[in-house]
């Protein structure tokens, strides 16, 4: 079913922590844009201070009936499908996703109660217990009081000192903290409050740092085999996933795990990608540790696009082009004007 006249609105930026990274993934979704005969792409970039820019930097803005204006001659150009390549608020928060179910624009991704649903880490936690998903071990707070102070401590001494603190809803390791000492615990909880209402804490898990795509590729759920992060620092910060003197590898395919255990992997990722309700894309982490266990970490409902983000290598190494993945998706998705 080949595109004709899709006019399709990439866009990204978002003003948050992430804003930067954003535009990387843009860019390469971009590139494949360009290639699929039929389709003409509309770069929009959601700046800092909250105007929206096409690529040339010109002002233009979204409007209800989902189309593009241009205000300054009103030159308007009517949408058929957007990707909302925003990691974090306002993409990740399903924010936009509203806007474009108001407009009646279909788009790629997860709705708005999925998308909000993922990406605070204490709901989806919740819902992964639901599901029966081994995640792991946590507790969660409202607030910053005295008894969460205490709350905190106790689980920090039954986890032999070793936990993090984690703002609940931000990403790319963003108001994380690993915590190895006690004096260090109100502090760190501070600080990732001024980054969420909600704070989740987690016991720390020795173990691989596993990852598979799951996507929906021609009316079929896949999931790939496990990829695989290694950092030398144990700890995948927003330096170690995007600084260029990064020290950490990054393998599609990883290396020496049995069979079982790749297929338990993959079993669990796509049993919380169809109960948390996702759609279309999302990368699904996990730990594998010493003794055997599988805990899902979290799932991302939009990965990251860039040169050494691991769901487009995944893809490929899964046997499917990224270029025909979005082709089929706004072929069969995008709505007819």
């Amino acid at each position: 079913m080949p595109n004709e006249n899709k006019n399709v609105l990439l866009i990204c930026g978002g003003g948050g922590t992430e804003h930067e990274i954003s535009l990387i993934s843009a860019k390469f979704i971009l590139e494949h844009l360009k290639t699929i005969a039929g389709v003409t792409p509309y770069y929009v970039e959601i700046t800092k201070d909250g105007t929206r820019r096409d690529i040339n930097g010109k002002k233009c803005e979204l409007r209800k009936a989902g189309e593009i204006v241009w205000p300054e001659d009103e030159t308007k150009v009517d949408l058929h499908y957007a990707i909302p390549c925003i990691h974090g608020p306002p993409g990740e928060t399903g924010d936009i996703q509203g806007v474009f179910e108001m407009m009646g624009l279909p788009y790629l991704g997860a709705n708005p109660e999925s998308s909000r649903l993922c990406f605070n880490k204490v709901s989806t936690k919740l819902w992964l217990d639901a599901l029966e998903v081994p995640n792991t071990p946590y507790l969660f707070l409202s607030e910053l009081s005295d008894e969460a102070i205490e709350k905190t401590t106790a689980f920090f001494k039954k986890t032999s000192g070793d936990i993090f603190i984690k703002a609940a809803s931000q990403g790319s390791s963003v108001g994380c903290y690993h915590v190895t000492s006690e004096a260090d615990i109100k502090k760190y909880l501070e600080e990732a409050f001024n980054y969420s209402a909600y704070v989740l804490i987690e016991q720390t898990v020795i173990g691989r740092e596993l990852e598979v795509a799951v996507y929906e590729y021609e009316g079929e759920l896949q999931c790939s085999a496990p990829g695989e992060i290694i950092c030398p620092s144990k700890f995948y910060s927003y330096e170690e996933k995007y600084s260029d003197n990064s020290k950490t590898l990054t393998l599609p395919l990883a290396e020496n795990l049995d069979a079982k255990v790749v297929e338990q992997i993959k079993y669990y990722a796509m049993k919380a990608f169809r109960g948390l309700k996702l759609k279309d894309l999302a990368r699904i982490d996990f730990f594998y540790t010493d003794d055997g266990k599988i805990y899902l970490n979290e799932p991302n409902t939009f990965p990251g696009h860039t040169k050494i983000s691991m769901f487009p290598m995944m893809m490929k190494q899964n046997g499917h082009n990224y270029k025909t993945f979005l082709e089929y998706l706004i072929a069969h998705h995008a709505r007819n004007l």
